[in-house]
């Protein structure tokens, strides 16, 4: 269920248009002031009240993110929505974030679940609007960690509802490091005992674990933000992956692929998320996992509406629903992730699976550097240097793998 998303999220060419997104793009009127990082924000107009449902609502999701019973009878938190609001549930998955924001700007969608590396090119484009989530009961329960944030919002404006988070961690197996890692650098040590049996994740995102480990190992480079990187400390961080290519011996994006690469021992060391470890335990494979004291990259998601929805009260309807308790807490269990609403962890089939998540520990989230699309304009608030979008981070990608 997590397969499409996994790999989608690394094949993903994110930068296309980017630069031209980032200044406003095609959208007309830009409003007063600038958004994230200083680009303009188009003015589309907020949901002031909420109607009648009109019958449908039309979703681009992620796989496994508005499940109707089709793909198991026992996971369904469509049909009870549909049955409550009157409002039929049209989803169109997709495959990568690029399509998602390319469907999106048809305007024949009503609502998207977005991660934080389209939803800055959403909201820059015009192609979603500022969400009122006055008229989104359940959001008072969503905790404060996941509320306006850079991937989320705008001049202190929502423009989204937060699905759910998810960290990206250091995995081992015990049987074979035999000292417990506590820090990026394990991956990264040119000697490293381990060479040919490290793994990564197979995306230009991951550009950002290196500008992370950087930011700690050479402060000089002045590193704040891993996804605002001028071109001295882009430079320094590819350095970095190229001499980590010679360590790899596969990179991964199914999570599968991972899972049976712990088991079998051909990888021992890596990158990976709570939900692969969990699952590899399963497999009997002797693995730990730890958030590394250079704290960590993820990811979290929010669903968006379209400025162009033509139903937009059965998508306010739908993104209320979709972070109520027992909903959310059901995506998260399907998924693995951490729910967004904090009563979600009263409603887990499984009791422990907000503690497994590390759900209600924000602690453990402000260690964590969600993933957001890397533009030209510094999303670190500098303004005599221009950082590196994310267009050039693909590229640099390319060449590190060879």
């Amino acid at each position: 269920m997590w397969s499409t998303r996994m790999a989608a999220a690394a094949a993903a060419t994110l930068a296309i248009g980017l630069a031209a997104v980032a200044c406003g793009g095609d959208s007309g009127d830009k409003a007063t002031g600038a958004g994230q990082g200083g680009f303009p924000v188009p003015k589309v107009p907020m949901q002031k009240s909420l109607g009648q449902g009109e019958g449908q609502v039309n979703l681009v999701a992620w796989a496994g993110y508005a499940e109707d019973g089709s793909n198991d009878p026992k996971v369904d938190w469509v049909t009870p929505f549909e049955k409550q609001t009157g409002c039929k549930v049209n989803t169109k998955v997709a495959g990568t974030s690029d399509e998602m924001v390319t469907l999106m700007k048809t305007g024949e969608y009503d609502a998207v679940s977005a991660s934080g590396d389209a939803s800055l090119r959403l909201i820059a484009s015009g192609t979603v609007a500022p969400v009122n989530t006055g008229l989104v009961p359940n959001y008072a329960d969503v905790f404060a960690g996941l509320k306006m944030k850079p991937w989320n919002s705008v001049n202190n404006v929502a423009y989204g509802i937060p699905h759910g988070r998810g960290a990206n961690l250091l995995m081992w197996r015990t049987d074979k490091v035999k000292t417990a890692p506590d820090s990026w650098g394990a991956v990264f040590d040119a000697n490293s005992p381990y060479k040919g049996k490290i793994t990564a994740y197979d995306s230009p995102i991951y550009i950002a674990d290196a500008a992370l480990y950087l930011k700690t190992a050479k402060p000089e480079l002045g590193i704040k933000d891993p996804y605002a990187l001028d071109q001295k400390q882009f430079d320094a961080a590819v350095a970095l992956l190229k001499t980590q290519r010679g360590l790899i011996g596969e990179y991964w994006s199914d999570y599968t692929k991972e899972v049976q690469a712990f088991k079998s021992g051909d990888s021992v060391l890596g990158t990976t998320w709570q939900v692969i470890a969990n699952l590899a335990e399963g497999e009997k494979a002797p693995v730990k996992v730890a958030l590394p004291k250079e704290g960590s990259t993820g990811w979290s998601d929010t669903w968006m509406v379209g400025a162009k929805a033509k139903h937009p009260n059965c998508a306010y309807k739908w993104m209320d629903w979709i972070v109520s308790p027992k909903a959310n807490a059901q995506v998260a269990e399907w998924f693995g992730e951490a729910p967004a609403n904090a009563k979600a962890c009263r409603e887990t089939a499984v009791k422990t699976h907000c503690d497994t998540f590390h759900a209600t520990d924000e602690n453990y989230f402000s260690q964590v550097h969600f993933w957001t699309t890397p533009i030209a304009q510094c999303l670190d608030g500098r303004k005599d240097v221009k950082c590196v979008d994310y267009s050039k981070w693909t590229q640099a990608w390319t060449a590190i793998k060879g």
